[in-house]
């Protein structure tokens, strides 16, 4: 999942939400000089995409994409399911997206201080495409495409992957649709397990 899902998914503890966020920029172990609970958000970060990957419904998902796409399945994946849950974001949360999307960025200002500077460096590009709101949109997630295919280091097909993702939108919005729920409950035991 990407960024609007891992926020979604820590519920109202903007800690977790920032670790949410960081979850992607942070490698290893955590600093240990971080708020413990920003620490519980990047682990439950990590949990979240464990358990995406080897779940059922992801991998019907995965089996749709084509060669030589389906090899960059987790990353097309994790934006086109953004896109699903952005574009009908009423049916997942009280929260209207625009505000919730507001809220996020502010917190990434608010906590600077505790940002790698490679998230420093995404939040200019949040502020500036109005992110994760703008998800909701194909042509946002075909320019998040472009970027990420211009920041891997090997040849790839990302930026061409869109009209791929178009052809297969209704199946896959299927399987988000039976996946979500499923993640939903998950994120809530792990938050529950973990206090």
């Amino acid at each position: 999942m990407n960024y609007l899902a891992h926020t979604l998914l820590a519920g109202d503890d903007e800690w977790l939400q920032l670790g949410g966020l960081m979850g992607d920029f942070v490698r290893g172990q955590p600093d240990p000089a971080l708020p413990p609970r920003l620490i519980t958000g990047i682990r439950l970060h990590r949990a979240i995409d464990v358990y995406t990957d080897s779940h059922p419904e992801v991998q019907a998902a995965r089996a749709l994409l084509p060669p030589p796409y389906r090899r960059y399945a987790g990353i097309l994946l994790d934006m086109w399911f953004d896109h699903c849950l952005a574009r009908d974001f009423a049916h997942w949360s009280q929260q209207p997206l625009a505000a919730f999307s507001s809220r996020l960025r502010e917190l990434l200002h608010r906590q600077d201080a505790w940002l790698p500077a490679e998230l420093r460096r995404f939040r200019h590009y949040m502020d500036a495409h109005g992110l994760p709101a703008a998800y909701a949109e194909r042509e946002e997630i075909g320019l998040a495409l472009t970027g990420i295919s211009q920041r891997l280091s090997r040849a790839n097909p990302l930026a061409s992957a869109l009209p791929v993702l178009i052809e297969q939108a209704l199946p896959l919005q299927a399987h988000f649709e039976a996946f979500f729920p499923t993640l939903q409950d998950f994120a809530q035991r792990w938050k529950h397990d973990a206090g």
